[in-house]
């Protein structure tokens, strides 16, 4: 234990900042998963560069990480932090405007040397020029201090400087009285293959909380005490994790297999990975090749009897948005997800923004109006998920889940229900006919409206007694929907048609041709030789060719078409008669 003094505290914001490779991400979520284990309320706000991989060292390539917990109930991420962990130059820079003077700053000297300096546009060092006077600023070596802990490992020097966000993770453990148990688990799990990886890592945490604990830079450490929360199980959950939850607890008790059909898009991929590793919980999960495949998949489903969903973002909505009138006018339930993000067109995949209410409301051709259910937190999520399924179940109809980026990315504890406390979302299908038609056949009628809900009945294709056929044409034998009456004339003349078409040439008395002719005075066709345009085959075989002249290449083998269709040669006389 530390013998300097541990001052209490109700509440401080913490925000870790460096280059995308620098493992701020990864920090954050281990100082959370610490803080949410000593029973604090929390929440979060993981904020990720746009590009893939912008040079490093630059602003945009800036990665942070902010963490707000409490004591008492905690309701957003904090908009100023009280605590500053910048790794290099273009942390500070990048984020010294959201910072209240008085604040604390603890940045990586070892990183802000001419060259990195020039990146962001440091005529000089800000840590020594005095503009950070007004700040509590501790410039410390974190990276050579982390290479010299880790001296006894045979590692280069590259692989000892990334263990710095441990080090770093450590100091602030030691600084707010976290545990560090659990980050010690975690790192077992993910290093276990890698012994001397696991080692220099769990050297460098412990290595920064003893920096902590025997430096003179900091004079005391903080304590923040747990919040009044009711009894039970917690856990630390993202939005788009207690969304998918919530997809899988809607599902059971509602009797129908979810099916989810997606096209991955950031911030709503999550969905997708979190839901195809819960298939022995009857979840399909299908990655389709476009927007429209996915929710055309999900609508699929739907009149299949299942579950059907779709995840996107702004730009997908607008991809599927045909289909979803489509749902609308077939009466279908379908949940589409949408995890908005920044920007029109395809817009800012990592940043966020709430601008596409107008589109989930009006965003579609005609009247098809889509009820919207919005959480208002990450935990608040799940329950959102159950109430779009109740939704779309009840009433036979599309509903939008209007998530975001912080939610889908922030994290907060949430307790974790028992499956008894849950909503039951009974549902009935259709198993036989409604309605009697003229002649007084029993017949089944599916768009007849329930008496409380308005819905219409929910049928299962296959279903025995339930097979309806609807033809634009008239009708013969007094029906038109199936059932006892003849089938519709166009049906049977169509079919006429297609054998017809099907039907192998026959050779008539009156085309009988000449020796060297083919049939209507066309030479004959070499041996070896097919028209262009016709494959060997079925089609070959009935004499017809269906298939449009288009170039070929030329084949290597002898006897393939040639790229060019041949001009029919000029008739050849017939002997014995004048020229």
């Amino acid at each position: 234990m530390s013998s300097k003094t541990v001052e209490s505290i109700d509440r401080v914001v913490i925000r870790f900042a460096g280059d995308s490779g620098d493992g701020m991400q990864l920090t954050g979520d281990r100082f959370t998963s610490d803080t949410a284990a000593m029973g604090n309320d929390l929440s979060t706000l993981p904020n990720f560069p746009a590009e893939i991989r912008a040079p490093q060292g630059t602003l945009p390539g800036v990665s942070s990480f902010q963490l707000h917990f409490a004591d008492h109930d905690v309701l957003t991420p904090g908009d100023a932090p009280d605590v500053l962990v910048a790794m290099n130059p273009a942390a500070l820079k990048a984020n010294l405007a959201d910072v209240p003077r008085g604040a604390t700053i603890i940045a990586n000297t070892d990183e802000f040397g001419t060259r990195n300096l020039a990146k962001v546009g440091y005529a000089a060092n800000p840590l020594e020029d005095g503009s950070l006077e007004s700040w509590h600023v501790h410039g410390l070596p974190l990276t050579s201090m982390t290479v010299e802990a880790l001296t006894d490992f045979d590692l280069t020097r590259k692989e000892k400087e990334r263990a710095k966000n441990m080090f770093a993770l450590g100091l602030l453990s030691w600084m707010y009285s976290r545990p560090t148990d659990a980050t010690e688990n975690f790192l077992a799990k993910k290093f276990g293959s890698k012994p001397e990886i696991l080692a220099a890592n769990l050297k460098a945490l412990a290595a920064g909380v003893a920096y902590g604990e025997t430096t003179e830079e900091f004079v005391s450490a903080y304590a923040v005490g747990p919040a009044p929360m009711p009894a039970g199980t917690y856990r630390n959950i993202t939005g788009n994790a207690a969304l998918a939850l919530g997809l899988v607890a809607a599902s059971h008790r509602s009797g129908l297999p979810l099916v989810l059909g997606s096209y991955p898009i950031t911030p709503a991929s999550d969905i997708l990975h979190t839901l195809s590793s819960l298939k022995r919980h009857g979840v399909t999960t299908m990655q389709a090749e476009d927007e429209i495949a996915g929710i055309g998949m999900a609508l699929g489903a739907s009149f299949g009897g299942a579950l059907g969903v779709t995840t996107t973002s702004g730009p997908g909505v607008a991809l599927k948005s045909e289909t979803i009138g489509l749902a609308v006018s077939l009466e279908l339930p379908l949940v589409i997800v949408d995890v908005q993000r920044g920007g029109p067109s395809t817009g800012l995949p990592t940043k966020t923004e709430q601008a596409d209410l107008l589109q989930a409301m009006f965003g579609r051709n005609g009247e098809s109006p889509v009820p919207i259910v919005a959480p208002q937190t990450p935990s608040d999520c799940f329950d959102a998920a159950m109430e779009a399924v109740r939704i779309a179940t009840t009433y036979r109809t599309p509903v939008f889940v209007l998530s975001d980026g912080y939610l889908a990315n922030g994290s907060e504890p949430w307790l974790v229900p028992e499956v008894s406390s849950l909503p039951a979302l009974e549902v009935e299908f259709a198993t036989e006919p409604n309605g009697v038609d003229a002649q007084g056949n029993r017949v089944f009628h599916p768009y007849q409206r329930d008496a409380e809900t308005l819905a219409r009945p929910w049928a299962v294709p296959g279903t025995a007694g339930l097979e309806h056929r609807r033809d634009a044409g008239p009708s013969v034998g007094g029906s038109r929907h199936g059932g006892a009456g003849a089938p519709d004339r166009r049906h049977r003349e169509g079919r006429r048609h297609r054998q017809h078409l099907l039907r192998p040439r026959q050779p008539r008395p009156d085309d009988a041709a000449a020796p060297g002719q083919g049939r209507r005075g066309h030479r004959a066709r070499p041996r070896g030789r097919r028209p262009v345009g016709v494959r060997a085959g079925a089609h070959a075989r009935v004499g017809l060719d269906l298939r449009p002249d288009r170039g070929r290449r030329p084949g290597r083998a002898q006897g393939r078409t040639r790229c060019c269709p041949h001009p029919p040669a000029p008739p050849q006389p017939v002997p014995g008669q004048p020229r």
